[in-house]
């Protein structure tokens, strides 16, 4: 092998060496982290004992304007955001003062709420191209019963010092008394 042969190898061989030298370590992305939103999902089903905190405390709880969530992306706590600013706008008819007195009507409004919110997240679930969330699978009770396990906030409790931007009232909701 000629000397300029040798040459132009070893020349081969540092810039592999030194160009594949990071090969093996991760590097970070030189994009932003990109962060998952927090939404705090599925909602809990209301009960006796949560009933208060839903009709006195909604406005401590988080809202999810489409400013909330990143330009692209996401799309599934977008879902999830949606049914909860769906739920929060539906549980204000229950707790408005214009139902009876009585707790069990507002609990029985709240429950068809809860219902009706997370009915509509499953079929907006399902209008997309990805896997549906889990408790959508299920059918009647099983549905219900996933959706009420392993709640991140089951007692809807607020944020303290969190005031809840404006969100327009979320139509498709009628309270049914009969059913109660």
């Amino acid at each position: 092998m000629t000397s300029a042969g040798r040459l132009a190898g070893l020349c081969i061989i540092a810039l592999v060496l030194f160009y594949g030298a990071h090969l093996g370590e991760t590097k970070k992305n030189s994009r932003k982290e990109h962060k998952e939103p927090n939404v705090p999902f599925p909602p809990a089903r209301p009960t006796t004992h949560n009933l208060a905190a839903i009709c006195h405390q909604g406005r401590g709880r988080p809202r999810y304007p489409p400013s909330f969530f990143p330009k692209s992306g996401s799309s599934h706590f977008r879902r999830r955001g949606h049914a909860m600013n769906r739920l929060e706008s539906w549980f204000r008819v229950c707790c408005s003062g214009d139902l009876d007195e009585q707790s069990s009507q507002i609990l029985c409004c709240a429950q068809q709420v809860w219902k009706k919110a997370l009915s509509q997240f499953c079929v907006e679930e399902y209008s997309t191209m990805t896997l549906p969330y889990e408790c959508c699978e299920n059918a009647g009770e099983a549905r219900w019963s996933c959706f009420d396990s392993e709640l991140p906030n089951p007692n809807y409790t607020s944020t303290p010092g969190y005031d809840a931007p404006e969100i327009p009232e979320e139509p498709g909701f009628t309270f049914d008394p009969n059913t109660c």
